[in-house]
């Protein structure tokens, strides 16, 4: 186990989490009225409509799907019944399926980003660094389970990468979990060092909009707008001039 590998596994990481933490708190104390998604709906609505519909909706099965398989233990899952097998087969299929969801919305989003002039214009640098970043952390996740799991690959990140998570969490990193996530694959080492890259920058751009979920709304009850007497043109009076 070398310097370099004790920076990756533990010093970054923790880097990393502490400027996403304290970077939103900076952020929500300063720049509250950026606190948004800056959305661009009213500059163009048809690539963004199917775009945003497809990458949320995968964003978010990809997301439970590494809760359930980094930080829930594998011995969980075995004493429940699901078997090696089976969680691989719903790891390939399922997750694979949300995975391309992800690749594909994330692409329409792109591909207006730089292409529709109106929204060219009101975008910022960060905008184009927080798409760069997460497509690279997407496409090569992607490439694990589409590429090395489907292929027949060994590797099982539920016995490395989700006890070295969990050691990391709890403010317990051994070197024997270093030494093992320097041992896995490149694919994976990849993806999980560009997603702490990603958790650093988060704080600093439209990412934060995650955080800011109306939850309030689901239980607010309906606001009805109606006109308090119709307006009819024809039955309006006619206006007449003072003398």
């Amino acid at each position: 186990m070398s310097s370099l590998d004790i920076f990756l596994w533990i010093v970054f990481p923790y880097i990393s989490l502490t400027i996403f933490v304290l970077g939103h708190i900076y952020r929500y104390n300063t720049d509250q009225f950026g606190w948004t998604a800056k959305s661009s709906q009213f500059l163009e609505q048809k690539r963004l409509r199917f775009g945003s519909t497809v990458f949320h909706w995968g964003i978010i099965f990809v997301f439970f799907g590494h809760v359930a398989g980094i930080l829930i233990p594998k011995a969980w899952f075995d004493w429940i019944g699901i078997t090696q097998d089976m969680y691989h087969f719903g790891a390939i299929w399922f997750g694979g399926l949300a995975g391309l969801a992800v690749v594909v919305g994330g692409f329409f989003l792109f591909l207006r980003r730089v292409s529709v002039k109106r929204v060219i214009k009101n975008s910022s640098v960060s905008d184009y660094v927080s798409l760069i970043i997460l497509g690279a952390v997407v496409l090569v996740g992607f490439t694990n389970t589409a590429g090395y799991n489907a292929s027949g690959g060994t590797f099982d990140y539920r016995v490395v990468i989700g006890p070295w998570a969990r050691e990391l969490l709890t403010l317990r990193p051994s070197q024997g979990m270093v030494a093992a996530m320097a041992q896995a694959p490149i694919g994976f080492q990849l993806h999980i060092f560009l997603a702490f890259v990603l958790f650093a920058a988060w704080p600093f751009t439209r990412l934060v909009h995650v955080f800011s979920l109306p939850l309030k709304y689901l239980n607010r009850r309906y606001v009805v707008y109606r006109n308090a007497k119709p307006y009819n043109k024809r039955q309006a009076p006619e206006r007449k001039e003072l003398n």
